[in-house]
């Protein structure tokens, strides 16, 4: 951190509804809202649609009767154009510094050198970059610590005079504690709803409260991290840099289907797909597991039918065999009660070892490894698509009415072939 004595946060505005209207212009300046799994709830507003009161979370059953009246396009979530599009801005960003943390799918950490003047400079290349190139807006905040420069991006967001770009150390001191003294502590980065409340027993109501307490009264009435959030608000550097890491702690598969599933068969064929698709995840990571989980659940909504069924399945040895991981998961059949209306279902695994670390005996080898079924799935899946193979009973093509619904979807621009958007000239 010595050498990096400066952090930018750059963070997509409205990242969701900017990545939709990126491709379909016509979305520009109209109240647009993007929709959970499902086509739930309110997840991402755009400007607009703020304006019109409708708040995170918002159920679309209650919004849609009014949609037309304010002129609201309501979208399903297009999962596949987002994380393309967080990719390629990802990697536009990663131009600019060889120190990038991929915070979220929408915001990032730099670590950037340079008089006051050269980084608002360098902060506005790079909103304009990502603007010019991959057609979404966004915001940089600039300080010398995390806390600080999440601080930064929000005022840069919400004051026009920064025109979405703010260096923290730039702004005058008086200016600045103005700023900390308006907001509540709830504000700032990894202060939640209890928290608040804590500190709020103690006296601590606004950001400037936060960053005059003693760091040391709140390690012992809080936590080491809470005392890091302090120090950073004093302009003292403590949250590193995250190293990107290889692979993952463990897998879920899990959604909420769009009809419930009464039947046994119906979560047979969900727990087939669900464990192929984590045996292709697996591959691409290079690794394998050693446990798995399985379990359904009905609504939280449905008053008369409770069913949480479960099983925890340990493997006979660290895998990523699709047909191993799909039998494991049918260990949840037996639980299954037909009639039952089961909302949602899924699997887990756990205890992720890297691939090849230990070789089983010979008498304990699985066929279907050797044949590296787990890397054709992946592969197929990469260049195919989803649902284009499948073993078994995850392999059958009618009876999907338990995927995620998504009436309202949008093309998936730059992930599918006959999707692709078209381009004529005048």
């Amino acid at each position: 951190m010595r050498h990096m004595p400066q952090i930018a946060h750059v963070d997509v505005n409205c990242f969701y509804a900017s990545a939709e209207r990126a491709f379909n212009p016509s979305l520009e300046g109209k109240p647009v809202i993007v929709l959970s799994n499902n086509d739930g709830c309110a997840v991402t507003r755009s400007p607009e649609a703020k304006a019109l009161g409708i708040g995170m979370g918002d159920p679309w059953f209650k919004l849609a009767p009014r949609a037309k009246e304010w002129g609201l396009i309501a979208l399903s979530s297009n999962y596949e154009l987002y994380g393309d599009i967080s990719s390629r801005v990802m990697e536009l960003l990663g131009r600019y510094s060889a120190w990038l943390e991929v915070y979220s799918i929408d915001e990032a950490f730099l670590g950037v050198k340079g008089e006051p003047t050269h980084l608002h400079i360098l902060g506005r290349e790079m909103k304009d970059a990502v603007r010019a190139h991959i057609g979404v807006p966004a915001c940089v905040g600039i300080a010398p610590t995390k806390t600080l420069a999440k601080l930064a991006n929000k005022w840069a967001k919400n004051n026009p005079r920064f025109a979405g770009v703010c260096h923290w150390d730039s702004v005058p001191t008086a200016e600045r504690q103005r700023l900390m003294r308006s907001l509540p502590v709830i504000e700032i980065w990894g202060v939640a709803t209890r928290l608040t409340k804590r500190l709020n027993a103690l006296g601590i109501h606004s950001i400037h409260d936060l960053a005059a307490a003693n760091p040391v009264m709140i390690r012992d009435r809080f936590s080491v991290v809470m005392m890091r959030t302090v120090l950073e608000l004093q302009g003292t550097p403590c949250i590193p840099m995250e190293e990107e890491r290889i692979g993952k702690e463990q897998l879920i598969f899990s959604r909420s289907f769009a009809t419930p599933i009464t039947t046994a068969t119906g979560i047979r064929q969900v727990m087939s797909v669900y464990g192929q698709q984590a045996a292709a995840r697996l591959a691409k990571h290079d690794q394998q597991a050693k446990v798995l989980t399985a379990f359904a659940g009905t609504s939280h909504f449905n008053p008369h039918d409770t069913s949480y069924p479960s099983v925890c399945v340990p493997l006979p040895m660290p895998t990523a065999d699709p047909v191993l991981l799909t039998r494991a998961a049918h260990a949840l059949l037996p639980k299954i009660v037909d009639g039952i209306r089961y909302a949602r279902a899924g699997i887990m695994v756990t205890d992720l070892r890297p691939s090849g670390n230990q070789s089983p005996l010979s008498l304990f080898e699985n066929p279907h490894e050797e044949r590296h079924i787990d890397t054709l799935l992946e592969d197929v899946t990469k260049r195919y698509g989803r649902g284009s193979i499948g073993l078994g009973h995850g392999g059958i093509r009618q009876g999907l009415n338990w995927t995620m619904k998504r009436d309202m979807l949008s093309p998936r621009y730059t992930t599918h072939w006959d999707e692709l958007p078209l381009a004529k000239a005048g």
